[in-house]
């Protein structure tokens, strides 16, 4: 097969508005595609590979009964939030969890022992790439202006924080994810103000992670892929989408934004930190111009900002993908 001809894995739940704007740039580019999901996995989807004795690298198939991929062959990986292994009904309790892990564990991790295969983004990068308490040391030592931040479930401490910044508060998740509250769908657990008076002993409870509330002219969602930056501008027009624009899309003005050389270069140092090539980030801008690193998801969405603004994300996506330099 020729390195023209060698095929990119598109791994994505099946209704992935990202994942099949990637696909198309990569049918664009005449670059072979197998996309799945790993919840096809091992029902629908089947797996081998094999490790010869002296012979480094794993040589076999992906066959989902309509294509079959060779492993020694993929040029690259877009991993894209797939749903867990389904495994067979008939695998009775505890076996079925055991069933579930072996699978998620053998896919994914023969995916991610192929040579030469590039990646967005390794997994196994981005578990740690996600931990927010770390991306704010990583992001103040590439030279990015962060909030002052406390994490804790001491009131008095919490208090004493408030004392010190002596200015509005927002509470939010140290751990990304929806709440299930049994109701249709699952909450999510936004970014909100807080008010220290309001402090007490039910700060006991769990770790709460505190932050200055940083004036904002505007925010931006900045998607970084292979060494590009695109910035999407959102100018909240009401409170809530101002503390969190995921809470009130009505009220929110899309637009795009020049990123500066310096935040650029200062990003990109961040993903290389985590040996990882994709990340959505979240930047406040101050009325004053400057821009406030609060987070990195870099597993994070971005259909939306390429559908509101027309900034070519999918396009580098495929470009990195494919093995074309920016």
């Amino acid at each position: 097969m020729t390195t023209a001809a060698r095929p990119v894995l598109v791994v994505a739940e099946r209704l992935d508005a990202a994942a099949d704007m990637v696909v198309d740039a990569l049918n664009l580019r005449e670059v072979p595609v197998m996309r799945f999901d790993i919840a096809d996995f091992p029902q629908h989807l089947t797996l081998t590979g094999a490790h010869l004795p002296t012979e480094p690298g794993w040589t076999g198939t992906l066959d989902d009964g309509r294509r079959t991929t060779r492993l020694e062959e993929v040029r690259a990986v877009y991993w894209r939030r797939p749903a867990r292994p389904v495994i067979a009904g008939t695998v009775p309790g505890p076996y079925g969890l055991w069933a579930q892990n072996q699978a998620d564990a053998a896919i994914l991790n023969v995916l991610a022992a192929l040579p030469g295969a590039s990646w967005i983004n390794n997994p196994h990068a981005d578990r740690i790439a996600s931990h927010k308490p770390q991306q704010l040391v990583v992001a103040t030592r590439v030279g990015l202006r962060v909030p002052r931040s406390i994490i804790t479930n001491e009131p008095d401490a919490a208090r004493a924080f408030a004392e010190e910044v002596n200015g509005p508060l927002i509470c939010k998740p140290v751990l990304g994810g929806r709440l299930d509250a049994g109701q249709e769908r699952e909450l999510m657990v936004a970014t909100h103000r807080v008010d220290p008076a309001d402090f007490d002993d039910s700060i006991r409870t769990t770790a709460h992670y505190f932050q200055e509330d940083i004036p904002k002219a505007y925010e931006v969602r900045l998607i970084a892929v292979g060494g590009r930056v695109f910035g999407g501008k959102l100018t909240a027009t009401s409170e809530a989408a101002g503390t969190d624009w995921r809470t009130d899309y009505d009220h929110i003005e899309y637009d795009t934004v020049d990123v500066p050389g310096a935040v650029t270069s200062r990003v990109l140092r961040f993903l290389d930190h985590y040996g990882i090539v994709f990340g959505a980030f979240d930047f406040a801008v101050t009325p004053g111009g400057e821009w406030v690193f609060f987070e990195n998801n870099p597993a994070g969405t971005w259909g939306w900002v390429e559908n509101r603004t027309g900034l070519p994300i999918a396009a580098a996506h495929a470009d990195y993908l494919a093995g074309a330099t920016a």
